[in-house]
């Protein structure tokens, strides 16, 4: 039988030139016909004269000829060798195109279209992906989402000696399914001379639990128009009797193993007022009623060194931060606090003013070396300069010191929500705004997205610093910041050092940037590495800066 189908089918290429040399044939039988056609008009004309003499006769059906076979009195002739192989070559490129359309519609679009198909079949494939319904006789109509199905069955009116494709419309769950998905009843409707069996799908089920139901009666008359054919067909009595395999649900989405992820969710920046009191602690106990009963799993509060240490070093008040955690340990609620060690205002989103301790700014005044500072020496008191780590400037103590006795007076202070398990994560600031980040791109220093920014290593303590490196490699030359790296708004095509082909890339851009950026790396590794000593055990996170966005935080044990 696979024989048989197999020469019904035709799909070689072979096939496609006697496909062409039947159309070329037809139409040179059209004119042979429209010859023959005027042949048996003279012949009839001829019958019925009553002269006897054949001059005459022909003389007549010459003339009669030239007025039937053209309107200007001259006789057709039949086409020559050249443009029948015309004919030919415009046929394969016809063909070519339409197999170049079908595959990229079975690649990219998801149709399930045979290897032969033509327009009809892709029509048919587009009326179905809107919503339509389409009968093999070409009948359409809306599907049943958007009217009613015409009753009784549909007589299957034959145009075409091979066969024609049936496709019913998937549902909506499973659209954007492979190509290889079998979603019609694909049979010829002319007593099944030919029939095409599409292979079978993987998602059809076994064998076993196929039945055998008549899908198309005898005279081409459907009988069942909605069958899901996934097998063999065998024709019994001229009945075409077929395997059918139902389609199978596919599994739904199961998010039993998927890993839990906590919410929390971030207090207002000025919950703790400069006091380090509660602002509004009724409201506040309200808001957190709310996000408990909205099952979130706890809060994240910033924990601002100018607030707690606000006026003498290493004198800390934690009273309001221990009544807000007090509340949030009757809601049971969980806590993710951080180690805020910027100033707050003055950047996007700010709403609050919280400056650096007292006796910080203090120390700034007589020493503005402390802070970042631009080429032009403007100085950014939101953070501490990374050139003071190690430098004891502040009060006999260096930067570092600083925040290792601030994070270790916190873990005291609370020692009970850590041992309950309430303080679950502890965020720990690095730069500005809380982040790995050199404060390259101020607001208040006229900044303006999307410039560049300026290098900010102009304190005395950073410049120490690439001195003595430029030093150790042999050239003290090299002790400089950039000259042309342009202004806060410049572009990099403006600049001479990051222009293409700029300094960047030469041997003194490439010793600058890996200094500028060990620099910031050592800063990140010092102060991890006394987080991870006082909050022993507690999960630690950081917020790092790359390419204009701020990205989620990274978890470190």
């Amino acid at each position: 039988m696979a024989t048989d189908i197999q020469k019904l089918i035709g799909t070689s290429e072979e096939d496609d030139d006697e496909e062409m040399d039947m159309d070329v044939k037809e139409e040179d039988n059209e004119e042979n016909g429209g010859k023959n056609t005027v042949a048996q008009i003279m012949a009839g004309v001829s019958g019925g004269t009553t002269s006897n003499s054949s001059d005459n006769q022909f003389q007549h059906q010459q003339q009669f000829q030239e007025q039937v076979t053209t309107p200007s009195g001259g006789a057709r002739r039949s086409r020559p060798l050249e443009e029948k192989e015309r004919t030919k070559l415009r046929e394969r490129h016809r063909r070519a195109i339409t197999a170049r359309i079908l595959a990229g519609l079975r690649r990219h679009g998801n149709y399930n279209l045979r290897v032969r198909a033509d327009i009809n079949d892709v029509i048919a494939a587009l009326a179905r992906e809107a919503g339509w319904d389409v009968l093999p006789d070409g009948t359409t109509f809306p599907s049943r989402s958007q009217g009613s199905r015409p009753v009784g069955g549909t007589s299957a009116a034959v145009t075409s000696s091979s066969y024609l494709v049936s496709q019913q419309t998937p549902p909506a769950s499973l659209r954007g399914v492979s190509p290889g998905y079998q979603t019609s009843v694909e049979y010829n409707t002319c007593r099944m001379r030919g029939v095409f069996m599409p292979n079978p799908s993987p998602y059809n089920l076994s064998a076993n639990t196929q039945s055998q139901i008549p899908a198309v009666g005898e005279g081409g008359e459907q009988t069942e128009s909605d069958l899901h054919i996934g097998g063999s067909m065998d024709t019994i009595n001229d009945k075409q009797i077929a395997e059918i395999t139902p389609i199978p649900k596919l599994p739904e989405r199961d998010f039993a193993a998927t890993p839990f992820i906590p919410v929390y969710v971030m207090l207002p920046l000025g919950v703790i007022n400069m006091k380090c009191e509660l602002g509004d602690p009724d409201g506040l106990l309200k808001q957190l009623k709310v996000l408990k009963s909205a099952n979130v799993d706890g809060i994240m509060v910033d924990c601002w060194w100018g607030i707690v240490e606000a006026h003498t070093p290493q004198e800390y008040n934690w009273n309001g931060y221990s009544r807000l955690f007090q509340m949030v340990r009757e809601l049971k609620l969980k806590l993710q606090v951080v180690m805020s060690f910027h100033e707050c205002g003055g950047n996007v989103g700010d709403d609050v003013c919280i400056p650096l301790p007292h006796w910080v700014a203090e120390i700034g005044r007589s020493n503005p070396d402390i802070f970042f500072t631009d080429r032009e020496g403007r100085r950014n008191s939101e953070c501490l300069s990374w050139g003071i780590d190690k430098e004891r400037v502040l009060r006999g103590r260096t930067a570092v010191e600083v925040y290792f006795d601030y994070m270790r007076s916190f873990r005291a202070e609370f020692d009970e929500f850590f041992a309950d398990g309430i303080i679950s994560m502890v965020e720990v600031g690095l730069g500005p705004c809380g982040e790995l980040r050199y404060p390259s791109f101020p607001v208040k220093h006229g900044w303006r997205y999307p410039g560049i920014g300026e290098f900010q290593c102009y304190d005395q303590y950073l410049l120490k610093s690439l001195k003595k490196t430029a030093e150790a490699r042999g050239h003290p030359f090299w002790a400089r910041g950039p000259d042309n790296a342009g202004f806060y708004n410049s572009q990099p095509p403006e600049t001479g050092f990051f222009c293409e082909g700029g300094d960047y890339d030469g041997y003194y851009g490439r010793f600058f940037l890996n200094w500028y950026t060990r620099i910031l790396v050592d800063h990140g590794d010092r102060v991890l590495s006394l987080a991870k000593l006082a909050f022993e055990g507690t999960q630690i996170a950081v917020k790092v800066f790359i390419g204009g966005t701020r990205q989620p935080v990274m978890l470190l044990n």
